[in-house]
């Protein structure tokens, strides 16, 4: 990469009568370019998009300890959602490990 003397801005290519040249923005233009190559290298590094399927879906949730209304079980996953305004308290849902009820805890 080359600099602009003047502003210290990136130097840019073109052709002008049939000779490869660098320029600037704020006027300066440099000799004639030799031997030199532009090449521009794009790395771009894709990530896979995780899929979670409903089956696998309470596994990523945290399990605590909270009695099920329902069947009186002793573990239940829970998550937390903003149901009412911003300066409400979060709304704890829970599912029951073993029934799969879901209730929640306004607390």
């Amino acid at each position: 990469m080359l600099f602009c003397p003047k502003c210290g801005s990136l130097l840019k290519p073109k052709t002008e009568k049939n000779k490869q040249i660098l320029y600037c923005s704020c006027g300066f233009t440099n000799k004639e370019i030799k031997d030199a190559k532009i090449k521009e290298i794009v790395n771009k590094k894709e990530r896979e998009v995780e899929v979670v399927s409903e089956e696998d879906q309470d596994s990523i949730l945290p399990l605590t300890k909270a009695e099920c209304p329902k069947c009186k079980h002793k573990k239940a996953y829970y998550w937390l959602t903003q149901t009412r305004a911003g300066d409400e308290p979060e709304t704890k849902f829970f599912k029951c490990e073993k029934c799969k009820n879901v209730w929640r805890d306004y607390s």
